[in-house]
């Protein structure tokens, strides 16, 4: 990079470095904003203002880490997700706006009162054909929700800022995600949700759940998208599953049933083809109720189904 005197020449020559991503004069700008601590309408409003030599340095060694393929969120350490900012590290995965369908399924489908009268829970007396709801039940209960894999917390997180009466449950079989995961729910002061080490479902002994969602591992071993993007500096054990990316899958299928309470809802994020088959793994499972939900690009990214 060359000696730039001013943010705009220094920005210029950013985006020529980055000219292969498309993204080359978004990021430019966000990694001046982090090295500058400033917003995007200050860096516009000061492009005449001069860069101490330190500063130009230490952009300068932004641009060559995103130039290494280094994610830009692991660079500047935070990424957005549904309205929330995280924090995010090399031990987590990166939020992906895909991810968000998830948190929209779970949302649709969790009360915003505090307890589990919501159409989606009902079911029928075994003594007569009137309709009760699981309020009926557990009279004031509040709605539990499980998150599988939590890593930043990122779909846990979500779900608790917009269901603040309901009860979350984050696992994650890594400490150091899950530490993450903590600080993330600290900084944004979200309070009603629990975090637990655990792989899957192994540490939650007989603990039980209206809904459980997962944005488990769900690529190929051998899939060559993990050598393209960001996904080279991505932790593995979070992507792969197996010869066909659906050994987790099957996991959480088989155990969710005893972790359900009746009428709870699964629901799983999964790859772009993948949605056919957590069906029919679901339907095998004895799930009923099931639909599928689909991203920006729509593309199925979601497969949701209740317990029978």
């Amino acid at each position: 990079m060359t000696n730039a005197h001013s943010i705009q020449s220094a920005l210029t020559h950013a985006i020529t470095l980055l000219n292969g991503a498309e993204t080359a004069k978004l990021e430019a700008q966000l990694l001046l904003q982090h090295v500058l601590n400033v917003n995007r309408a200050w860096l516009i409003a000061h492009e005449n203002d001069a860069l101490q030599a330190n500063i130009h340095a230490a952009y300068r060694a932004l641009i060559l880490r995103r130039l290494n393929g280094e994610p830009i969120a692991y660079i500047l350490g935070v990424r957005e997700f549904y309205g929330l900012n995280l924090k995010v590290t090399p031990d987590t995965l990166i939020p992906r706006s895909d991810t968000e369908t998830l948190v929209e399924a779970a949302l649709a489908k969790i009360p915003q009162n505090n307890n589990t009268s919501s159409p989606s829970f009902r079911r029928k007396s075994e003594s007569s054909n009137d309709v009760k709801t699981d309020s009926d039940f557990r009279q004031n209960d509040r709605c539990h929700v499980l998150d599988l894999g939590t890593g930043s917390g990122a779909i846990a997180l979500a779900i608790a800022k917009y269901r603040p009466q309901a009860h979350l449950t984050a696992v994650d079989a890594s400490q150091a995600a899950l530490n993450i995961a903590i600080e993330n729910a600290k900084n944004l002061t979200i309070t009603n949700i629990n975090f637990i080490l655990s792989d899957w479902f192994g540490g939650l002994k007989n603990q039980k759940f209206d809904v459980i969602v997962s944005n488990p591992p769900y690529i190929e071993q051998n899939d060559a998208h993990l050598t393209q993007g960001d996904l080279p500096w991505e932790p593995i054990s979070a992507l792969v599953a197996g010869q066909d990316g659906l050994s987790d899958i099957r996991t959480i299928i088989s155990q969710a049933k005893n972790h359900l309470n009746p009428r709870g809802w699964l629901m799983l994020e999964h790859g772009y083809n993948q949605a056919e088959s957590v069906a029919a793994l679901l339907k095998q499972a004895e799930f009923s109720e099931i639909s599928h939900a689909k991203d920006l690009a729509g593309i199925q990214r979601v497969t949701l189904g209740q317990l029978t």
